[in-house]
């Protein structure tokens, strides 16, 4: 029960906001000092004929004694801004109250008789690894009491063994990702003498008995092209010498298994199995997949049989015992589940055991009692257990959300599961032997009145007449008069689902009058391969096209109208949001780009590059060179142009989007705009791509990105 005090506390901050909303009808007068001059040094490249001019190629070098001047001198400026804006310390202080009161559950592992569960307890500011056995729950992993000279420490991921005797898991240092994996002993809490460098992709697989484990390692130098190609699996038994961990798969070391640098291997042994299966993988949903008996796969003597190559389209796997159940869109793009005797592991042999429907197959998990589905119903999740008689059980949820992961375990009935919604915030729940589902209490409900606010789901029509969703959430006494601040954002890429879910820290924002969207845009996965593979390559322009026809949809139907309507994306959605600001920049009046791809046509500079391939094109191919030209935003920028407010931010460890994309972007923006509208860059120079940011350098980003909105969008 809430308690009187803590509810009048979270009140009072709400109508602060909304007090400060109100103040800010008129927009106030801010003084925007003249922009950095960045210095210019052509560059000239000739693609097929076609020369591309390059101003600020000397970005992408960050030992250029000029970058980080250039970017401290943006960010002073951003932050004279910024911090001049009335009501940005208020948006924080409301913004941390509200992140601070919402228990934050990440990754659950059963592993014997003991459950590891990852969380971010009230107020605290980083992510901890806990066990709990029986009722006692005890702390394992805190990355805050590890000393460091400067900025903090983030717990990257996590696996404990089978019998839960032991937790492999890497730490990195200021959102750098760059993970050291390390082994503590669950019961003791001791921290053994093992360190693994270069396990920023290490998903390490134990062995049954916790013995040992299957890793990834990284071979080339941080912060080079080369840093994700050629990655190798390596196998690590306790006690050992890491520097002698064998190497049991990398290209090149097995004739008969070829395959592409940017093609990363990695082996698990299978579930109460005498087979292990390798894995190929890359950008792509789809993986190449492989088996051999487990025993040669330890021994480093495997060979190694083809089950399924990429043309095969298996998205997901099981192994239990003799049995392979593959997830696969082939001939199926919404997916249907195989199963296949892992003795004779020929996929035409294959049998359907649950065939595609109009539902969208996301994944598989397997417990003792059966397989469980987890499946996307037009947005909405769904839940299905196909069972050992290969009957599949429908499993009610207890209301409509997400489902943002299955956590089985091959010695337990049932399944946990995280399910969410845009107002119904993320909670742990059980599902038994019988179906039946209960929440397990693990994540306890936000003390944050929800009642006031509302979600509706809409469709915009696109060119093509496609209909594309979107989701507005607002106050329930906001209507439709066309002068309403609006904030709509879209991502788009890599199959990845814009699925519900619950932000506490948005209402700050939605409290100040705003409204926030969410758009389904191809390119994603909310139905199926079809609507990854239409934004998807030379598909890619119906990804902000279609965000172009959400917010003119937005406007037809007085949301809002483009002098209320901002958008923003963050990592790939930087492209959908670039690339409709540069073909309509006359239908927003601010845009918001977090961490995002601006410049891809130079993929080839930065660490994550040539990963991206199969997603975005290859430049040395003409048809591969025209899809990259196409989303490229900072080469699509013209003189002259009014272009509208713009907010750009990067993290200077960003292992994910290297900072000279929106560097450049920031740039030539400033440059050519014809409007007065203000082009801001935001840098945290003891950040990455944000994923292991603290809980307080959020708050701080989404402070200033809603005093910016707030500031642009209102009259």
């Amino acid at each position: 029960m809430r308690s009187k005090w803590s509810r009048r506390r979270l009140l009072t901050s709400g109508a602060a906001v909304g007090l400060l909303a109100s103040a800010a009808d008129a927009r106030p007068y801010i003084s925007v000092p003249a922009a950095p001059v960045a210095r210019k040094a052509m560059v000239r490249d000739v693609y097929f004929g076609e020369t591309i001019e390059d101003p600020y190629r000397w970005m992408e070098n960050a030992k250029d004694p000029d970058w980080l001047p250039y970017l401290k001198a943006q960010n002073d400026r951003t932050r004279k801004v910024l911090d001049a804006l009335p009501w940005r310390d208020a948006l924080l202080t409301r913004i941390s109250e509200l992140t601070g009161a919402a228990v934050s559950t990440g990754r659950i592992q059963r592993a014997g008789d003991r459950l590891f569960f990852q969380q971010r307890p009230l107020n605290a500011d980083n992510f901890k690894l806990y066990v709990k056995e029986g009722d006692a729950v005890r702390l394992l992993i805190d990355p805050t009491t590890i000393p460091i000279e400067k900025g903090h420490v983030s717990l990257d991921w996590w696996r404990a063994s089978p019998d839960g005797s032991h937790v492999a898991y890497g730490l990195s240092q200021n959102g750098s990702e760059d993970s050291v994996l390390h082994i503590l002993s669950t019961a003791s809490g001791q921290v053994l003498p093992e360190r693994i460098a270069n396990a920023q992709n290490a998903d390490p697989q134990w062995l049954a008995n916790g013995s040992g484990f299957f890793y990834n390692q990284l071979t080339g130098a941080v912060g080079t092209p080369d840093r994700y190609l050629d990655s190798q699996v390596r196998f690590h038994r306790l006690g050992d010498d890491p520097a002698r961990d064998p190497i049991l798969m990398r290209r090149g070391l097995d004739p008969k298994v070829s395959f592409d640098n940017i093609q990363s291997p990695q082996i698990a042994p299978g579930t109460v199995s005498r087979f292990a299966l390798l894995m190929l993988r890359d950008v792509r949903p789809e993986m190449r997949l492989l088996i051999a008996p487990l025993a040669d796969a330890v021994a480093g003597r495997a060979d190694w049989t083809e089950i399924a190559g990429f043309g095969d389209e298996v998205t997901d796997v099981k192994l239990v015992g003799d049995l392979l159940y593959l997830l696969t869109t082939k001939d199926a793009p919404r997916g249907k589940i195989l199963k296949l005797d892992a003795r004779d592991p020929k996929i035409a042999n294959a049998t359907v055991v649950v065939p595609q429907s109009e539902r969208v197959i996301r994944s598989i998990a397997y417990a003792m009692n059966g397989i469980f589905i987890d499946e996307l119903d037009g947005g909405p999740s769904r839940l299905k257990r196909l069972d050992s008689a290969d009957r599949v059980h429908e499993i009610k949820l207890p209301f409509e959300g997400a489902i943002s992961g299955l956590y089985a375990s091959p010695r337990h009935e049932g399944v946990l599961l995280s399910l969410v919604g845009w107002l119904q915030p993320a909670q742990v729940w059980s599902v038994d032997a019988a179906d039946e589902m209960r929440n397990t209490g693990l994540t306890p409900a936000p003390n944050i009145d929800l009642s006031p606010y509302l979600t509706t789901r809409y469709f915009a029509t696109a060119k093509d007449g496609t209909k594309i969703p979107y989701t507005l959430i607002r106050r329930k006494d906001v209507t439709q008069h066309g002068r309403n601040p609006l904030w709509m954002s879209a991502y788009g890429s890599y199959g990845v689902v814009y699925a519900p879910s619950f932000s506490a820290k948005t209402l700050a924002l939605i409290d100040a009058g705003a409204i926030v969207g969410y758009a389904n845009v191809r390119g994603g996965g909310e139905y199926g391969k079809a609507w990854h593979r239409a934004g998807q390559l030379e598909n890619k322009p119906n990804t902000w096209r279609d965000l172009i026809a959400v917010c003119e949809d937005l406007c037809a139907q007085k949301w809002t109208s483009p002098r209320q309507l901002a958008i923003g994306g963050r990592s790939a959605g930087g492209i959908a949001v670039g690339r409709a600001m540069t073909e309509r920049p006359d239908l927003f009046a601010a845009v918001i780009d977090g961490v995002g791809w601006s410049n891809p046509l130079r993929y080839v500079a930065e660490p994550n590059g040539y990963g991206e391939e199969p997603e975005w094109g290859a430049i040395r191919e003409e048809k591969g060179y025209r899809a990259l030209k196409a989303i490229d935003s900072y080469h699509a920028v013209r003189d002259g142009v009014k272009y509208p407010a713009v907010l750009l931010t990067t993290g200077v460890t960003d292992p994910r989007v290297a900072p000279f994309h929106v560097a450049k972007m920031t740039a030539r923006l400033q440059a050519a705009t014809g409007s007065d509208n203000p082009i801001l860059l935001r840098v945290d120079y003891d950040a990455g791509h944000g994923i292991g940011s603290t809980r307080s350098q959020a708050d701080r980003e989404a402070a200033d990105t809603y005093a910016f909105l707030l500031w642009r969008l209102r009259p």
